[in-house]
């Protein structure tokens, strides 16, 4: 996970906590509330809430979890991803929930954070979602990679998004360059030091791959970047 200390100091991260737990909604928050750069500006027991909330209050990234009532986390994920502006989506997961894990990325939610991670590894998950990293917990990822690519081979694309050669054709090369560095995993810094340009430029060239694609996340992109055969 990439941690990004400073990197938004002029305006905190702005985080909405959503489980029916209250004690893991006190906890994270405690955790978060040692970072600086981290704002908890919204809290919610239920997915319908979450979108609520979300939909008036300003929030950069929403931790949620996946079992709740009223609206579960993978109906509020759904729905959160679609709001303009679009917070960054981690879901809250615990080892065993892999399939859910699955269902959740092919959503568009950012990636996965388990909930006995540390704090240090909480705070850097929030700080590198902010930052348009994808959030995978490697106690898990190789699992739900593998279980996403033999699951029919589907990125979470729009109906009619077309194949994989199709969604690629309209990449200019360095795009596709990028896309490639998203199937290895790496963060925006570290693709931005391995192309020798700067962070904004990266986001841009990030965005226009998910426009172009039809990705909801640079999760979902980096397994389209596997079928492709670009990810090596």
């Amino acid at each position: 996970m990439s941690d990004l200390p400073g990197a938004r100091a002029a305006q905190p991260v702005r985080v909405l906590l959503a489980d029916d737990e209250e004690m893991i909604r006190h906890g994270v928050r405690l955790i978060l509330k040692h970072a600086e750069d981290i704002d908890v500006v919204a809290e919610a027991a239920n997915g319908a809430e979450a979108v609520e909330l979300a939909a008036r209050t300003p929030v950069d990234v929403a931790l949620v979890d996946i079992r709740m009532p009223v609206l579960d986390g993978l109906a509020a994920i759904e729905q959160l991803v679609r709001l303009d502006p679009k917070p960054q989506v981690v879901m809250l997961t615990t080892f065993g929930d892999e399939e859910n894990v699955t269902r959740a990325l092919r959503a568009g939610a950012s990636g996965f954070l388990l909930k006995d991670e540390g704090p240090q590894e909480l705070i850097s998950a929030v700080r590198a979602a902010a930052a348009g990293d994808a959030v995978l917990s490697p106690g898990v990822t190789g699992h739900v990679v593998k279980r996403m690519l033999q699951g029919g081979g589907r990125t979470g694309a729009p109906d009619g998004a077309g194949g994989t050669d199709q969604r690629l054709a309209a990449l200019t090369d360095r795009e596709r360059e990028v896309l490639a560095m998203l199937g290895q995993g790496l963060s925006n810094l570290d693709i931005g030091s391995r192309l020798e340009i700067g962070l904004g430029t990266v986001k841009t060239h990030v965005g226009r791959i998910l426009d172009k694609t039809g990705t909801q996340s640079r999760v979902q992109a980096a397994l389209l970047a596997h079928q492709a055969g670009l990810a090596g």
